[in-house]
Formats: C-alpha cells, structure tokens, sequence
C-alpha cells in the first residue's frame, strides 16, 4: 500500500503492483474463489490509489501544471470509467462469462490511464514541482491511501473538498466490511 518516495515514485510502484495483480489474474486457468480473491485485491488497490490521486495529486496538478484542470478533469474521467467496471466486477459471478469481458475492459483501460499518467503527467509533474514538493505529495498519498476506501463507490464526490471529507468515513466501513468478511486477506 505505501511504498515510500516521492508522490511520482509511489504512484509509479502502485502501477506496478496492479499489473502484477492482473498478469496473475491473466495466467489463471479457472475461475472461483482465487479469482474472487485477486478481483478483490486489484479492486481495494486501484480505489485507494484512485482516491488518494483524486484528493491530492489532481490539484496540485491543477495548481502547479499549466493547462493542468483540463489534464486532472481527464484523469477524473478515467477513473470514473474505471470504478464503474470495478462495481460490475464486484457484482459479477466468477464463472459468469461476462467476468473474463469485464476484467479485458479493466485491464484496457487501467493500462491507458497509467501509460498516460507515465509518459504525459509525470514528466510535467516533475518539470513544475521542486522535488521537496513532490516528496510531501508522495506523504499525502501514502496517508490518503492508508484511509480510503476499499470498495468502488461511482456516486462519491471526486474533487476537494467534499472527497476529502467523505472518503476517510466510507473507507472506514469499507475496512469494517472487510474485516468481518475477510476480503482481502488473502
């Protein structure tokens, strides 16, 4: 969940570990609860990434990046496509044959958003901030990830201030449905 470094290098490691998660989910042969497990996992990581992206990275991009509100309105947008297919996901039955269709699209458009976010934001990111700025952000979004949710919520307010204020109280539930389901344990 926190890997340390500046915000750039954090966001970086959690692309990495996301596609490790769906290069497993690619070499499986079946479906059932281990499917379940890592549809699970890869969910609960890109919704704390996603919110901790939402609370602190899009408005320093919008603040710091020049022609940065229409670059973080775009991102926005990509993660709202995203966390609709994650509540498809979480609704899906594994051996529905939907699930496969599903996770493709998934796969297609996180992959898009982090080739994007890479090769286009970062560098830009980079060339506007001081790298002590850079290195708070990374703090903030270790600690934003720490309280977010853990399950897609389509509807929950996307830009400051009302997501800052919402999402530390939906990621406790989310936390407290998983602790006594036991999602994301394994």
């Amino acid at each position: 969940m926190g890997h340390g470094g500046n915000v750039i290098e954090e966001l970086t490691a959690d692309h990495r570990e996301v596609e490790e998660i769906f290069t497993r989910i690619q070499s499986m042969t079946g479906g059932g609860q281990e499917l379940r497990d890592l549809v699970n996992e890869v969910t609960i990581e890109l919704v704390r990434h996603s919110v901790a992206e939402e609370q602190y990275l899009y408005p320093a991009v919008r603040d710091q990046v020049e022609g940065g509100d229409r670059i973080a309105d775009k991102e926005i947008a990509d993660h709202g496509r995203v966390e609709q297919l994650l509540k498809q996901l979480e609704k899906a039955d594994t051996d529905d044959p939907q699930m496969s269709e599903l996770l493709q699209q998934l796969m297609d458009e996180v992959a898009a958003h982090v080739e994007d976010e890479e090769n286009n934001l970062f560098p830009l990111l980079r060339q506007a901030c001081s790298s002590e700025m850079l290195g708070d952000l990374g703090e903030k979004i270790r600690r934003a990830k720490a309280m977010a949710p853990t399950r897609p919520h389509p509807a929950a307010p996307d830009t400051p201030p009302a997501n800052k204020l919402l999402a530390p109280g939906a990621g406790l539930v989310d936390r407290a449905r998983d602790f006594v389901t036991g999602r994301g344990k394994s």
